[in-house]
């Protein structure tokens, strides 16, 4: 059985830090481009970052030179490190791991940035 769990996710001050993890198990995590959606209520999901099998990184404009997503293979997990938050970035995140066809989602976890 395939499972992504999130963590990490909470209330912050404009301006602060929060690290998200994405933990899977039930896949062979090195093979997985590994991608961090969030969606805002009354917004459409929308890609915030993307880290390929070979370790390439992209970025949604929005958070460029601001949130960093990475990879650990060894521990079967990504993370989405985020820097000098803004109230916009608030949000639900979702973890989402692509193999070819295959498509699998994480549960979401709330970040909300606000004074």
């Amino acid at each position: 059985q395939v499972q992504l769990v999130e963590s990490g996710g909470g209330l912050v001050q404009p301006g602060g830090s929060l690290r998200l993890s994405c933990a899977a198990s039930g896949i062979i995590f090195r093979l997985y481009a590994m991608n961090w959606y969030r969606q805002a209520p009354g917004k459409q999901r929308e890609l915030v970052a993307l880290i390929t099998s070979g370790g390439t990184t992209t970025y949604a404009d929005s958070v460029k030179g601001r949130f960093t997503i990475s990879r650990d293979n060894a521990k079967n997990t990504a993370y989405l490190q985020m820097n000098n938050l803004k109230p916009e970035d608030t949000a639900i995140y979702y973890c989402n791991a692509n193999f070819t066809i295959r498509s699998y989602w994480g549960q979401g976890t709330q970040v909300t940035v606000s004074s």
